[in-house]
């Protein structure tokens, strides 16, 4: 894994084999930040990274300056992980290890981009809990963004808040703003 843009662009992590994570591919990830970076002035904003898995999309945020990050994921050890690469390259991400559901029914904390990487398992009624909660808790703030990030086979149009997606290779962003 590595890092596209920013302070830290062509730093390369390696991530240990034992973390049950698939990470955004470069190229997804490349894309998905030239689409964001129209839109916003990264030092400005703040992030909830869902699912963080190895903290690959926290760090590219982190890379292009943005100070607010807060990662939630459930696995002690990506937690332990995400801590130990943000220690070692001086980023503002803070962690908590909380199930996201969980989290998203008791949190207050309201972002401008808040990003969910669950498994691509996930059903349909899993999925639409994602952003259900995150709107219903007005988790986003003006203009704010949640994108949820699944493979090409899940289709998530119909969930209230939709605004459209993007897809790269098997990976789909698809992104949901107040209308």
């Amino acid at each position: 894994m590595r890092i596209i843009s920013g302070t830290y662009k062509r730093r390369r992590i390696e991530t240990p084999k034992n973390l049950p994570v698939r990470p955004t591919t470069d190229m997804a990830k490349e894309s998905l930040f030239n689409i964001l970076n129209n839109h916003y002035y990264f030092e400005d904003i703040s992030v909830l990274d869902l699912f963080a898995g190895t903290g690959n999309i926290s760090y590219e945020f982190a890379s292009r300056g943005t100070e607010q990050i807060v990662c939630i994921d459930q696995n002690f050890n990506c937690i332990k992980f995400i801590n130990k690469t943000a220690e070692a390259f001086e980023m503002p991400i803070q962690t908590i290890k909380s199930d996201v559901f969980k989290f998203l029914e008791k949190t207050t904390l309201k972002s401008n981009i808040v990003f969910a990487d669950p498994p691509y398992s996930f059903t349909t009624e899993q999925f639409s809990k994602i952003p259900e909660l995150v709107f219903e808790n007005e988790l986003l703030l003006e203009n704010g963004l949640l994108i949820v990030e699944h493979s090409k086979h899940t289709d998530l149009s119909s969930l209230n808040y939709y605004s459209h997606s993007k897809s790269y290779g098997g990976c789909v962003f698809s992104f949901f703003e107040y209308t």
